[in-house]
């Protein structure tokens, strides 16, 4: 006699599926509502996407790799992290660092120059000025990275801008026939012979600012974590055992 109920449970999957969609429709909704109020109270802003936030009520909003928090009328909005106190976990961070990994994932390797050496661990993406003294430093340091276990991936990033003497040495860096001795040389204050071909600086140069990068070195982790300026090669791979738990 207990038969009847056969279909309701044949149903569940049925009703979990339509409460889903009616979820994503809820949350589309809101996502466009949310940024049409920030569109008329920022016009200039280009939001990329919505989310909803930890906090009933606030909307994560992407703009480019930066995070906002609005309320759904876009009458506030918050420019900082939200951290959960009693785990004390930021959770701001892993949405950022996730968008600066897309950013980077997004070059692809034969468009870097890469010092590896034969048993590697970990990863790391350096955004590198040829004459800034750290990144010196740090290039210098390139056999001892390596030898904890850590390849270098380099992004070339003039800091004084396109057509600057730093942006035509990068240009000559790259075009050279060998890179990785080419940008060791100029790092040692060596003289690159001029050269121009199809490069990738100027898309470097992009993915450092879509990621915020304002100082160099700037290195980043496999997992998009982000560390401003000049590590040594021991700690360096401490933060990186600490970031991924290996």
């Amino acid at each position: 006699m207990f038969q009847h109920f056969k279909p309701m449970r044949a149903l569940g999957p049925v009703f979990g599926g339509v409460l889903a969609l009616l979820g994503a429709e809820a949350l589309a909704n809101e996502a466009e509502a949310v940024k049409a109020a920030v569109a008329k109270a920022l016009p200039e802003v280009k939001v990329d996407s919505v989310a909803r936030s930890p906090i009933s009520g606030l909307y994560e909003v992407m703009v480019g790799t930066q995070i906002i928090y609005v309320t759904a009328d876009g009458r506030y909005f918050v420019d900082g992290r939200i951290v959960d106190l009693k785990t004390r976990e930021d959770l701001t961070e892993p949405r950022l660092s996730a968008v600066r990994k897309a950013a980077v994932d997004g070059v692809p390797e034969d468009e870097m120059v890469i010092f590896a050496p034969e048993k590697y661990n970990h990863t790391v993406t350096v955004f590198t000025d040829i004459d800034c003294p750290y990144c010196v430093k740090l290039h210098k340091e390139i056999a001892q990275y390596g030898a904890e276990g850590i390849r270098v991936r380099y992004l070339l990033f003039p800091r004084a801008g396109a057509k600057s003497p730093s942006y035509n040495e990068a240009v000559a860096v790259w075009c050279s026939e060998d890179r990785k001795q080419a940008l060791t040389d100029a790092k040692a204050g060596k003289t690159i012979p001029e050269k121009t071909c199809d490069n990738p600086v100027d898309e470097h140069m992009a993915v450092a600012r879509k990621v915020g990068i304002n100082g160099t070195p700037a290195i980043m982790l496999e997992n998009g974590d982000l560390i401003p300026g000049y590590v040594e090669p021991k700690r360096l791979a401490q933060t990186i055992a600490r970031a991924t738990g290996k």
